[in-house]
């Protein structure tokens, strides 16, 4: 097989699947709807099911619910049937998934939330399959091929049920107005998490001041008492009106020691608000080449309330 027909094929897989999601797309309606309702409205969590490969996607689904602000987890429907399904409440929603609706072995968590009466969201590629009609809501997926050339392999039918999973974790996260700070609190580490990371939560509060007519002699003393490799001028309304950096030090070492703060330092420095995003801070430093910032309370505030170096970014993963 030459490289060309290898390339050949993949793009038909992708093409395939790619016209079943815009067909599942066009199918969506008042099913969907109802299906965030139920899953909107529950008071315990959604629990999610599926065997085989629906199994893998069930997975998938429950952990992108729970990390979008919806609680969720996966109950393997054969461990269901020797004590999981005690996992289940009536506060509860099932989302059970089968794309030909008759898997033997969801009987029992179909028959135990019909019992229960648990609410029970059904997806399935068949129509009247034993899924979709017990089920309180039934999403039916396309009628599509499958991309594996024998009909066989599930392909098609678990792409389309992956982004049905996608399509209602994000409409449950957008009727809950998840903001970035509570998604933060579902993801604090790796790099999704230093991604959301705030100013406020990596700047250091020991501030570097001093007042305009500091006598440079003691500006340096606190520059290097506080470790940051600069300090800040504060007049004496309290506003940051001037930082001195190295480079301040550099350019004024004729008579350095004979000058006052005010004299040496540059003014306007550069800020951050403390809820900004770390990386906006990270942004900000390397557009203007520098190493530090300091951290107003608010965006367009002059007093300062905290330090942040490039350092400190990059020990947490800000990049």
């Amino acid at each position: 097989m030459n490289g060309s027909t290898v390339v050949d094929i993949g793009r038909r897989v992708i093409t395939r699947e790619a016209e079943a999601l815009a067909a599942l797309a066009g199918t969506l309606g008042r099913d969907f709807a109802e299906a965030v309702g139920l899953m909107q409205a529950a008071r315990g969590r959604v629990i999610v099911s599926g065997m085989g490969k629906s199994g893998h996607v069930a997975r998938k689904i429950a952990a992108t619910l729970a990390s979008t602000g919806t609680p969720a987890f996966f109950v393997h429907p054969a461990e269901a049937s020797h004590g999981d399904l005690g996992m289940l409440t009536p506060e509860d929603v099932a989302l059970v998934l089968s794309n030909s609706g008759e898997t033997p072995e969801l009987a029992d968590i179909i028959a135990y939330t019909r019992r229960f009466k648990i609410p029970m969201i059904g997806v399935a590629g068949r129509a009247g399959s034993t899924l979709l009609r017990q089920a309180d809501v039934a999403i039916l997926l396309p009628d599509a091929q499958e991309a594996c050339p024998m009909g066989l392999a599930p392909t098609t039918s678990t792409t389309m049920t992956l982004a049905l999973g996608d399509a209602l974790a994000v409409a449950l996260m957008e009727h809950r107005k998840i903001t970035p700070e509570r998604f933060h609190d579902f993801h604090p580490g790796g790099k999704l998490g230093a991604r959301l990371l705030r100013v406020g939560a990596l700047m250091h509060e020991d501030l570097p001041l001093v007042a305009p007519d500091t006598p440079m002699g003691e500006a340096l003393l606190v520059m290097s008492r506080k470790g940051f490799g600069v300090v800040g001028v504060q007049d004496e309304s309290g506003a940051l009106v001037g930082i001195i950096t190295d480079g301040d030090l550099r350019r004024n070492m004729d008579g350095l020691l004979e000058r006052t703060a005010a004299q040496v330092m540059t003014r306007a420095p550069k800020t951050i608000g403390r809820d900004a995003l770390a990386q906006q801070a990270v942004a900000l430093m390397d557009e203007n080449r520098i190493t530090c910032l300091f951290v107003v309370a608010r965006e367009g505030s002059d007093r300062a309330v905290g330090i942040l170096k490039i350092h400190d970014c990059l020990r947490a993963g800000v990049v």
